[in-house]
């Protein structure tokens, strides 16, 4: 317990004046900018002290962060305004702020409440008052002495009353005797009256003060009025009228009219008037009240007295009697029950469907019959709906498989009551009919033909889908079992090629293209798919050159004088279409002197040509034979065989001719050797990607190379500091000690990446760490 007491009285000297701190503060709205809101002061000899404005509420930043100085010993803190404030006393007129301060471990929030208080008011003359003219005002001469006059009232002065005083002279002959006014600013007659002083104009002038809320004056000019000599009576002593009891309140029933000077109008009976007033000024009697039958039933007649009076001699009046009566009239229509028709049904829905019903009834009559009318906006002729007694009932079949056939029915019921005048009421109806996915697609089984030869992407026709039901063309097409050859577009339905064609090992293809409809039903998962078949001929085209077997040979013949000799056939032939058979046989060289000639494909050596003398020595001819596929089917392929022949002249002592047949063997035939050369071809994206990465790794290592040339020219200056720093050593060698001392403690609490060098003390033999920045060292 004395620990705790000896605590709180540190607490309250190190404290002192924590209780000048304000609880509430007044301020003016006027007070700007960087005003100071309070001062306030306490002690805290141990610590320095921290004062922080945790919050405002409302939340604004009118409110600077409290400042804190020293000032002989003792904290002021103080309290501004920032140079943002605006204070408004009608928006915020309490501030709540939250004050922290701290000395030590101390810690206190305290509550400041501040509390902005208007601009005290200034009185001000406005008006005709305060014009250089000043006001007049009209009062007759038989007012009573004394009475009031007119009231003086001065804005921005509120409840505070201000003193008021006539400045002016008011001594006789021109004044019967001297106004006056009072603090309220209440003018009245003198005490001897106006009589006799008609015609006549009293200028007055008035000076209101009201202490520190200034002062103003002005002009107020009575003028006399005489007596008037006329006589007040009504036009018409009674008077009736009729008016329907659908009328507003503020509509004009009458107006009643009195002869007479100056006069105002009043009702006298009944008092006070719950359904009608009169225009004080013109004498219009208007209603002020709903003049409803069926709630007030004592507004059906009613009888005013009204009461017509001069205004300067109430006195002089006279009365009459107005009878209103009110006749009932049919104005509200009826009223509905749903009040708007909102409804969907499928297309499906038979004739006679209920769709919703209408409860309808007379505001005015509750059992009084109402008659019912079904009229369309859109389709403006549709007779798909029917109204009967209320009911709204489906009329004929919903189909919406024709465009725009359906869809909404935009319509509305006007329901009429019997009164007078009718009134009707319009009950909105829209009725929207969904899809219903009633058909399945269908197309057409038909047969494309396409080239062998032709190349990927190609068009091979469309797929013309149909389906009865609404919307059309809502079908995708797929491939049942998605062959790899062709592929049909989803939307489209067109049929495209996708690979290679040979019409020898295929020449017909039957796909089944399976169709889907969509979006033609409420629900979007009910769907119903179809399927056709489509026969795709392939159409053959010549894409083998033919063979001649053998392609090479040499031959040797003894052909007699005078006639022709056989001398070999070419047969020639196509491997991959061995139905072909039909080719054309040509020679295209070597034929010197044309002793060759071509029987179809057999070579016929001509003996019977005219030409020079038959040669006695044998003679070598090189013949080119041509062979072209021949037929219908275009391009005409063709190759060449090659045939050497001997020609050996005939003799007489010869018997008989003979021929002999080289054929150049398989392992003599011309060899053709295919060389395929491999290269890499890569794609755009990975030459940018390669080329990208090139150019990061060359960054890298210019970087690298970068790094270590620092660190070089760095461990270069690092050798030559340890000499200087040696040579410095040896000169201060008797205050060794002391220094190590002193630099060696700090030192050490440092990271040894601080130091970049190392070195040897040349008298004592000790290694130490240095840092080449600051010289800094650390022993070892």
């Amino acid at each position: 317990m004395l620990l705790l007491r000896l605590l709180s009285l540190l607490l309250a000297v190190l404290f002192s004046g924590l209780h000048s701190l304000p609880w509430s503060i007044d301020i003016l709205e006027s007070q700007g900018p960087g005003s100071i809101l309070q001062s306030f002061t306490f002690n805290c000899s141990s610590y320095t002290p921290t004062l922080a404005l945790f919050s405002v509420k409302p939340p604004t930043g009118f409110f600077n962060e409290p400042s804190l100085h020293q000032q002989n010993g003792i904290y002021v803190g103080k309290v501004t305004l920032s140079s943002s404030a605006r204070l408004d006393a009608l928006a915020v007129n309490r501030y709540e702020l939250q004050v922290q301060y701290k000395c030590g471990n101390f810690v206190r929030e305290v509550h400041l409440f501040v509390h902005v208080q208007p601009k005290p008011s200034q009185i001000q003359c406005a008006g005709p008052f305060a014009s250089p003219a000043g006001e007049f005002i009209y009062v007759p001469e038989t007012v009573s002495p004394g009475a009031l006059l007119y009231t003086l009232l001065l804005p921005g002065l509120g409840h505070q009353k201000a003193q008021m005083n006539i400045t002016s002279a008011q001594d006789p002959p021109f004044f019967p005797g001297p106004f006056s006014i009072d603090d309220q600013g209440l003018l009245r007659a003198p005490a001897q009256g106006l009589r006799g002083q008609a015609q006549k104009a009293f200028q007055l002038r008035i000076l209101a003060s009201a202490g520190k809320s200034g002062s103003c004056k002005g002009m107020l000019t009575v003028k006399v009025l005489p007596q008037p000599s006329s006589r007040v009576s009504f036009l018409q002593k009674a008077q009736s009228i009729t008016i329907p009891e659908d009328l507003v309140p503020g509509s004009e029933v009458t107006q009643v009219q009195a002869r007479g000077f100056n006069l105002l109008y009043e009702i006298i009976s009944p008092l006070p008037s719950s359904l009608y007033s009169i225009g004080q000024a013109d004498g219009v009697v208007r209603t002020t009240a709903p003049l409803d039958l069926a709630r007030a039933q004592g507004a059906v007649v009613t009888k005013l007295q009204v009461r017509a009076f001069e205004r300067l001699r109430p006195w002089a009046s006279a009365e009459s009697e107005l009878t209103v009566k009110v006749r009932a009239v049919n104005q509200w229509p009826p009223r509905c029950h749903p009040a708007l028709l909102v409804t969907q049904i499928p297309e499906t829905a038979p004739v006679g469907t209920v769709l919703n019903a209408l409860t309808c009834v007379d505001p005015d009559s509750a059992g009084a019959p109402l008659d019912y009318q079904l009229r369309f906006h859109s389709p403006p002729d549709s007779a798909s709906l029917r109204l009967n007694n209320g009911v709204l009932e489906v009329n004929t079949t919903l189909d919406c498989d024709a465009p725009g056939a359906c869809f909404q029915h935009a319509a509305f019921i006007l329901v009429f009551d019997g009164g007078q005048p009718q009134m009707t009421t319009e009950v909105p109806v829209l009725v929207t009919v969904t899809l219903v996915n009633e058909f399945s697609p269908a197309c057409v089984a038909r047969t494309f033909r396409v080239r062998e030869d032709a190349g990927p992407h190609t068009l091979l026709g469309s797929i013309a889908g149909t389906d009865a039901d609404y919307p059309p063309h809502s079908l995708e097409y797929y491939i049942s079992g998605r062959p790899s050859t062709f592929a049909v577009d989803r939307l489209s339905g067109e049929l495209h090629l996708l690979g290679p064609l040979d019409y020898e090992q295929q020449r017909l293809y039957r796909i089944v293209i399976l169709l889907i409809d969509h979006s033609q039903d409420w629900d979007l998962n009910h769907r119903r798919s179809g399927s056709c078949t489509i026969t795709i001929e392939v159409e053959d085209v010549n894409d083998h050159a033919p063979e001649c077997e053998p392609p090479f040979q040499e031959l040797t013949i003894h052909p007699p004088l005078g006639r022709s000799t056989e001398v070999t056939q070419v047969s020639c032939w196509i491997p991959q279409e061995p139905q072909r058979l039909a080719f054309s046989y040509s020679i295209v060289g070597g034929n010197s002197q044309s002793r060759f000639r071509l029987q179809g494909s057999i070579l016929v050596h001509n003996d019977t040509v005219l030409g020079p003398p038959w040669p006695e020595q044998p003679r070598t001819y090189e013949l080119l034979i041509h062979a072209a596929d021949a037929g219908p089917s275009v391009p005409h392929l063709s190759t060449t065989a090659t045939i050497i022949v001997h020609v050996v002249p005939w003799k007489a002592s010869t018997v008989a001719t003979s021929t002999h047949r080289s054929t150049v063997s398989s392992t003599m035939t011309p060899l053709i050797v295919t060389d395929v050369e491999a290269f890499w071809k890569p794609d755009p994206w990975f030459v940018i990607v390669l080329t990208a990465i090139g150019a990061v790794l060359l960054l890298a290592l210019g970087w690298l190379v970068s790094r270590i040339l620092q660190g070089l020219a760095q461990s270069l200056q690092a050798r030559s500091k340890p000499a200087r720093s040696a040579l410095l050593l040896n000169r201060i060698q008797g205050n060794e000690g002391s220094i190590e001392r002193h630099m060696e403690a700090p030192r050490m609490e440092m990271s040894q990446g601080h130091f970049d060098g190392r070195a040897q003390d040349v008298r004592t033999g000790r290694d130490y760490l240095f840092s080449t920045r600051t010289g800094a060292r650390r022993w070892l």
